[in-house]
């Protein structure tokens, strides 16, 4: 049993408490004890202690463009193009290297679950390896030795568009069809600590013939699939299908309970209806949205129609889930020139257990018996949270702001540092690599 007491706790259903014990056995949390004094031995964390945040969305290898790819002009499509080149030349080694060291910039950001949307499987050329899930299994052996939970959402991925064959480093990307993508998956097995789940790319990835394929492959696991992030995808979906993607994807049985949309930027409201409906999950990536000119997604809308949300760091234009969370209170007043759509309680469930939920981890997310022992510690006195209400923190802190994490148990993070060591060390050594490697 290990014991911890925090100043400050955010206990369900969404109360700030004083003076909080957390009891701890194995990865689990077995009591919660509010307004007590420290036993001797507990661990006393300063400051305002959250539950585990849920990256629900990430593609670690973009973490190479950071910093490199935001100074032209263009479009997401432009973009894409830079991120190919680095897509072209990663193997596992070099992959595994790259994802530690993001994963553990995530745990310095209080992240303790990360669902990967992982599509970059084959060798060049598209030639499986050996192991045909080598590139799979080194994001999961990096994603433990950083200290995270995984959600391995293994993507479906077999055309260049719609009726467009895979070219280039597309190529790594393809099975050839949707059974051969499920054999692959077969071969993935859960943990613990790790969910094997699926995901379409998106409707011009994958044909419409193949979706009920995707959807069926993994019936009790979490399935993502990109959608209607740009407006070409649903001008090219209507050319092809006669239909918009949303509705695509319901009648392909795609959508539901266990289903999450990333983006769902550009929606009519049939679909926003249809979303919300199906109970489908939307999750939001808000600092990618805006580096790639994307657009302001209806979020309020589709959680008002019945749509859990979540956020992920997607392109890792920046790590940081408050900025995330409180991004999608602040785009909507922007849009609507107006106020007071998400409460800080919201943004912090999003951030939480309704991004855990997304994941297929509903018993992680919060801070009471049975759950994942996953402690997240905000320091309250920096320049950034000096004087803000606890309640409201999210609209203050920064990732930076974290300086205690524990993650299933484990102790990841002690007063700002990873048990790993220097990460922007590691982040240096595995990002001058690559760009070594593409001069």
């Amino acid at each position: 049993m290990t014991t911890y007491w925090c100043e400050h706790a955010w206990l369900p259903p969404g109360v700030v408490a004083d003076r909080v014990l957390v009891h701890v056995e194995g990865e689990r949390i077995v009591a919660v004890e509010a307004d007590v004094d420290p036993s001797p031995d507990a661990h006393r964390f300063a400051g305002l202690t959250l539950p585990g945040l849920a990256n629900a969305h990430s593609h670690a290898f973009h973490r190479a463009l950071r910093g490199r790819t935001h100074g032209g002009r263009g479009s997401f499509w432009t973009w894409r193009e830079q991120m190919y080149d680095v897509a072209a030349m990663l193997d596992p080694d070099s992959y595994y290297e790259l994802a530690l060291a993001t994963y553990a910039e995530m745990a310095l950001a209080g992240v303790t679950c990360v669902g990967e949307f992982h599509y970059l499987h084959h060798a060049p050329g598209g030639v499986p390896y050996a192991d045909p899930n080598a590139m799979g299994v080194a994001l999961i052996e990096a994603a433990r030795e950083a200290g995270l939970r995984i959600t391995l959402l293994d993507t479906c991925y077999l055309s260049a568009g719609f009726g467009r064959p895979l070219d280039g480093v597309q190529q790594r990307y393809g099975d050839g069809d949707a059974d051969r993508w499920a054999e692959r998956v077969a071969e993935l097995d859960g943990a613990p600590d790790l969910v094997i789940g699926a995901a379409v790319h998106s409707v011009r990835a994958v044909p419409v013939d193949q979706l009920p394929v995707v959807a069926a492959a993994l019936p009790d696991a979490p399935l993502h699939v990109h959608l209607s992030e740009q407006r070409k995808e649903n001008s090219d979906c209507l050319a092809a299908y006669r239909t918009t993607p949303t509705q695509l994807l319901n009648d392909a049985g795609v959508l539901g309970p266990r289903s999450t949309a990333v983006h769902a930027t550009h929606l009519e409201a049939s679909d926003i209806r249809t979303l919300g409906g199906s109970r489908t999950a939307i999750c939001m990536c808000p600092t990618t949205e805006r580096d790639l000119a994307d657009g302001i997604g209806p979020a309020p809308a589709l959680a008002l129609a019945g749509s859990p949300v979540c956020v992920g760091s997607d392109s890792q234009a920046v790590i940081d889930l408050f900025e995330e969370a409180r991004a999608l209170e602040l785009n909507e007043r922007l849009r609507t020139e107006e106020r007071g759509h998400w409460s800080p309680d919201d943004l912090l469930r999003v951030v939480t257990e309704d991004g855990h939920a997304a994941l297929g981890f509903a018993d992680a997310g919060m801070l009471a018996p049975g759950a994942w022992a996953d402690l997240v510690t905000v320091r309250t006195t920096t320049a950034r949270t000096a004087g803000a209400e606890l309640d409201s923190l999210v609209f203050a802190a920064t990732a930076t702001d974290v300086h205690s994490v524990v993650s299933g148990g484990r102790v990841v993070v002690a007063d700002g540092q990873h048990v790993l060591g220097d990460v922007g060390e590691l982040l240096d050594r595995s990002l001058g690599a690559i760009w070594k490697a593409l001069a």
